[in-house]
């Protein structure tokens, strides 16, 4: 794999620590600006939004540049949006930040999976996604509580100042490393995003781009609500939270890694094994959440399932759209947002509902089944359309034939 590729992880490490790091410093946000927690958790949702928005429309504006220019303006503009929340003090100002940065986000992302994948060996686009995703993995293990422990050291601003310093190496490497082609990547833009989309007309994409929403979508409704779980349901101290949420980015990892050795040369057994393992597990999660050993053990498999489930699909997009990679490649991150987005919304209807801090872990189960049921009902169409496209035609002879019979030339 091209260094290149693990410096680009770089930058995702950093803009995924900015996703994630707000769960640990609401709080503190909340009291230091004057406004309520609710109003605070708006800066999560607009950082959603803004990925959601933001993969297919910087996709297609970054058709019109050079790769390593595309890479390097997303890039610099994520820096300093961090470096002006840092500083404000109008929770106005913050929150168009975290759209401006989830924007830039986007569009960094989906050209860095086009970057990576045209990099990489033909037969290695999912080994290339999997060492990107793994930025988000180690972000969720080690950057997500560090910039918790920041915060508490001095103060949540600390946090954005370090997202704003890790991203500075990155934009070097990216100036050093990423290939300068001087030649836009297509010799008209509007004929270029016109190509990408024409290519983008595949059943077959769509299916997988909704399949990755919604095994995201179980993924981080099962996640979002862990901590919750285990002090009411499992019994465990509010300390041994953090040390339930590493494993889960452990089981990330894991997962991400698994799946960049089998997304490329074995992509459907994985999925075909690891679509019905992950609905069982969730399936199991809920019925045992109240014994810690079987949280323990089903927090690091849940996690490794989701994540190699999920780089696989997403690798498949890449595959599926390879003549538009890089809309693709925004799809792809679209689809995982909306995943990340709807996944804690319908957990907190569950829970709204009354339905007990196990819901969930149930509503997780149903996204998968979900998925599982489109998968199937997308391979019984495609199969009898092929059956269809194969079935043979009688010969023009028969019809002439005296032993032919009228049925039989109606069937014919």
């Amino acid at each position: 794999m091209p260094f290149t590729v693990h410096l680009l992880a770089l930058a995702v490490f950093a803009q995924g620590s900015s996703e994630f790091m707000l769960s640990g410093l609401v709080s503190d946000i909340a009291h230091d600006l004057g406004v309520s927690l609710p109003a605070a958790g708006a800066l999560t949702s607009a950082f959603a939004v803004g990925m959601i928005i933001g993969a297919p429309l910087m996709a297609i504006l970054s058709l019109r540049w050079p790769r390593r220019r595309a890479l390097l303006a997303f890039l610099v503009t994520f820096l300093l949006v961090h470096v002006l929340g840092a500083v404000t003090t109008s929770f106005a100002m913050l929150l168009a930040t975290r759209f401006v940065a989830a924007l830039a986000n986007a569009g960094f992302l989906a050209v860095a999976v086009a970057t990576a994948s045209a990099l990489a060996a033909p037969n290695a686009k999912g080994r290339a996604t999997s060492v990107l995703l793994g930025g988000v993995t180690v972000a969720c293990i080690a950057g997500v509580p560090a910039g918790a422990w920041l915060g508490q050291l001095w103060g949540w601003r600390s946090a954005f100042w370090a997202v704003a310093l890790v991203s500075v190496p990155a934009v070097l490497a990216i100036l050093r490393s990423v290939p300068d082609d001087r030649d836009p990547r297509s010799s008209s833009a509007a004929t270029g995003v016109r190509a990408e989309l024409r290519s983008l007309r595949n059943p077959r994409l769509l299916v997988t781009l909704l399949l990755g929403a919604l095994v995201n979508g179980a993924t981080f409704c099962a996640y979002t609500y862990l901590a919750p779980l285990i002090t009411n349901v499992t019994g465990l101290a509010a300390a041994w939270v953090p040390g339930v949420l590493a494993l889960f980015g452990l089981g990330s990892f894991l997962g991400v890694t698994v799946g960049g050795r089998f997304a490329d040369a074995r992509p459907l057994p994985l999925l075909v094994t690891g679509g019905p393992a992950l609905l069982i597990g969730w399936v199991a999660f809920a019925l045992t959440a109240s014994v810690p050993a079987a949280t323990a053990a089903l927090v690091l498999a849940q996690g490794t399932l989701a994540f190699a489930v999920g780089s696989t699909l997403i690798s498949q997009v890449l595959y599926v759209a390879a003549e538009a990679p890089t809309l693709a490649g925004g799809f792809a991150t679209a689809a995982f947002n909306v995943g990340g987005a709807l996944g804690p919304w319908l957990g907190g209807l569950s829970l709204t509902a009354g339905l007990g801090y196990r819901a969930p872990l149930w509503v997780s189960a149903l996204l998968v089944a979900a998925a599982l049921t489109l998968a199937g009902t997308a391979q019984a169409l495609s199969g009898a359309a092929q059956a269809f496209r194969r079935r043979p035609t009688a010969p023009a002879r028969a019809v002439a034939e005296p032993s032919a019979r009228p049925t039989d030339r109606l069937t014919d």
